[in-house]
């Protein structure tokens, strides 16, 4: 089946006691036991399983092509998931831009428990190949990424990662399953901050691992789910299945209007820099044409000056909002340096847009007013 059918219908169907056509909502904590103490309904308490949450798991498990999906409460925490799954003194591999929750998270958390960890640009198969020790258990690509719209080869990350006998695992937030399939291209994970264009509408925080096999590494991940306890709640769950459905159809007017977007800002001359793979100046853009269908909904631009600069131009935005986040169906823009805060890497006239679902007209011309 096409994606658009399976996002319609993976992991849920008609509800066999009522009929219902729209799944219910299972809020239930605890689920009953048989006389022998058994669980034949395939329940036992709300952090191990529930309903709505196998209903979503099933369905980002067949969009990404795996085997099994494991859901948490936030992107951060699936990150959490994979990474908890590594010892001290393994060695990781992670992209030089990279969201700043997962830079953090690494160098704050996971270095000090004993995890090495070696940043190298991604966009560079040779330096991810020199970074690579015997230690090294997973490769984690950011594609694109954040907030630069770098472009990593996935198929030669997976195969750098294999070589060494270590996993790859692609962070596809940007892209989802619509654009690209890190599976498909040689990843053994991939992660989702489903908070982002799963969800579509800024109303749930949500995180996610799908691997490409059930047994192995995925079971540490799992462990980490049940027993950590990050794991969404049952409405969340529910609202993110509902989103889904009209997924495809969100994310390739994303695409469209954010080339529109990009190529109004690329010609402008107060604009420095545009950061989009779509367009044919990126470095990264055959890299993406290769292994993207469509280039999403994400850019960057940088203004003529500095921070001031910048910062004046998303003062004077009126459709787009200024907010941190992405993936909605609203315009967001952010002045990326100060929500990484001090010692960020981030060019300091750099803005970062979330094109949403309004007319590509409207975003070029609030844009065009913004930079006059």
């Amino acid at each position: 089946m096409r994606l658009e059918t399976r996002a319609v219908h993976a992991g849920s169907g008609i509800d066999p006691g009522t009929g219902a056509v729209t799944p219910g909502i299972q809020l239930s904590v605890t689920f009953e036991r048989d006389a022998d103490g058994g669980y034949p309904r395939g329940f036992l308490y709300g952090r191990n399983s529930n309903p709505n949450r196998e209903e979503l798991e099933r369905c980002l498990a067949d969009l990404e092509g795996g085997e099994a999906a494991a859901a948490f409460a936030s992107g951060t925490a699936a990150v959490m998931g994979v990474v908890q799954a590594l010892s001290p003194g393994d060695h990781l591999i992670a992209p030089t831009d990279v969201y700043q929750g997962t830079a953090r998270l690494l160098r704050e958390i996971m270095m000090p428990w004993g995890v090495e960890v070696s940043f190298v640009d991604m966009t560079d198969a040779g330096a991810i190949a020199r970074a690579v020790t015997p230690r090294t258990r997973l490769v984690w690509v950011e594609t694109p990424s954040n907030p630069l719209l770098a472009v990593a080869d996935i198929a030669a990350a997976a195969r750098i990662a294999h070589d060494a006998g270590a996993l790859c695992a692609c962070d596809n937030t940007f892209a989802t399953p619509v654009l690209q399939n890190p599976l498909a291209l040689g990843a053994d994970l991939v992660m989702h901050s489903t908070t982002k264009y799963l969800s579509g509408h800024s109303d749930v925080t949500g995180g996610a691992i799908v691997a490409k096999r059930r047994e192995g590494f995925f079971e540490d991940v799992r462990r980490t789910q049940v027993y950590g306890g990050g794991v969404p709640s049952p409405f969340d769950c529910w609202l993110l299945r509902r989103s889904i459905r009209t997924l495809p159809y969100r994310v390739r007017a994303h695409s469209e209007h954010a080339l529109a977007v990009a190529t109004f800002l690329a010609g402008h001359p107060r604009v420095e820099a545009v950061h989009y793979p779509g367009l044919r100046q990126h470095p990264g853009h055959d890299v993406a044409r290769r292994q993207m269908t469509m280039f999403g909904g994400m850019l960057s631009f940088q203004v003529r000056g500095g921070r001031d600069e910048a910062l004046a131009v998303a003062a004077k935005v009126r459709i787009i909002t200024r907010a941190t986040s992405l993936g909605g169906v609203e315009s967001l823009i952010e002045h990326r340096a100060s929500i990484e805060q001090p010692g960020t890497k981030t060019p300091q006239n750099l803005l970062r847009l979330s094109v949403g679902l309004e007319h590509p007209d409207d975003l070029v011309e609030d844009l065009a007013q913004a930079l006059a």
